[in-house]
């Protein structure tokens, strides 16, 4: 395993993750233990899973934290759209943060495939 910090789509949701952090400080005070914290939980959960997936002794561990890593994501999806749905975000800022995930959604599906394949 290599280094986490090497490891682009870690890079790329280190970036997500402080995306997300910037534009949940406009959410309503009320929601800071609820959708705020969710979906910054999540969001985090994402970078943090794949180091702790890249430090494990074998590709089968690396592969299950990447599993978790990519269901955070997906759950960090959905807490957007609902964000979005609520105008606690609006379209642009919804689209541009999306992208961003299916990007990385993208990276961690053709991570898993190659670890996969070297099984």
């Amino acid at each position: 395993m290599s280094h986490f910090k090497k490891i682009l789509v870690w890079q790329k949701s280190i970036s997500l993750v402080t995306k997300i952090y910037k534009v949940t400080r406009t959410f309503p005070k009320e929601e800071t233990f609820g959708l705020t914290s969710q979906i910054r939980r999540s969001s985090v959960s994402i970078p943090s899973n794949i180091a702790e997936g890249s430090g494990r002794e074998s590709n089968k561990d690396f592969l299950r934290f990447l599993y978790i890593s990519l269901g955070s994501l997906f759950e960090m999806q959905t807490q957007l759209e609902i964000a979005k749905n609520i105008i606690y975000i609006n379209e642009e800022e919804f689209n541009l943060i999306y992208e961003d995930s299916r990007e990385i959604e993208r990276m961690l599906a053709s991570l898993i495939r190659k670890l996969k394949d070297n099984n």
